[in-house]
């Protein structure tokens, strides 16, 4: 891994998770401080994060963390969908025995790191940092099989828009905790192994919906913006 890959990581990571909040000017000497690297390696993280919508950039101001909203985080959440709902169909469409062994494995792994989850285990800690691989391996596995480099690319990249508000979230009051997350898993799991496209797909949108209605405390000052229905 190269330094400005290394930097890239780290500084995705901080956004993603909060540690670096929406707003927050990214000025090049504090970085340098933070991550140990030359303004070269910095700046071409920062080119790259641009790129994926997590930084932005002004004349005569530079560069910045993303800011956050409801409408933006709704947007990512429906283009998310859009995107990943696209890669499941073709997924169960192509998918073979390997395929679902993927899917069932992942969702047994994150069945298991759940258990393991204590009252005291906050976000950014080991055990839900390795809860937080497990759930994103367990939709990666959902859609890998779909064919599309691109539409993998995409999904990766929605996936932390989105994760920049959910993350956050969970070391506050538990948003969305009376949900059956781990039922919805299962769902999903099951409609895909079943080869029910029309099925999977309804529940992965749904999925991702309850996610975006359990957020929205946060930006109680601002109306949502419409949204669609359920399919």
């Amino acid at each position: 891994m190269t330094l400005a890959e290394k930097v890239y990581v780290l500084l995705r990571r901080d956004i993603v998770s909060g540690a670096l909040p929406g707003g927050q000017p990214l000025r090049l000497e504090p970085l340098r401080q933070r991550y140990g690297a030359g303004f070269s390696p910095l700046r071409e993280a920062l080119n790259r994060l641009q790129a994926e919508r997590l930084v932005v950039q002004a004349p005569l101001r530079g560069f910045s963390v993303a800011p956050i909203s409801r409408a933006e985080m709704w947007d990512a959440i429906e283009t998310r969908i859009t995107i990943e709902v696209e890669a499941l169909r073709r997924a169960i469409a192509r998918g073979d025995d390997g395929w679902e062994a993927r899917i069932v494995g992942a969702f047994h792994a994150l069945s298991r790191q759940s258990a393991r989850m204590g009252p005291r285990d906050q976000p950014g800690g080991e055990i839900h940092q390795a809860l937080e691989a497990r759930h994103r391996a367990f939709h990666r596995a959902l859609i890998d099989a779909c064919g599309s480099p691109r539409l993998l690319d995409y999904a990766e990249r929605l996936h932390a828009e989105t994760e920049r508000y959910r993350l956050p979230v969970l070391a506050g009051d538990g948003a969305g905790a009376a949900r059956d997350v781990p039922g919805e898993h299962r769902a999903l799991m099951e409609a895909a192994l079943a080869r029910g496209a029309n099925q999977a797909a309804a529940l992965l949108a749904a999925h991702y919906r309850r996610t975006g209605a359990a957020l929205e405390a946060q930006f109680a000052d601002s109306p949502a913006p419409a949204k669609p229905e359920t399919a």
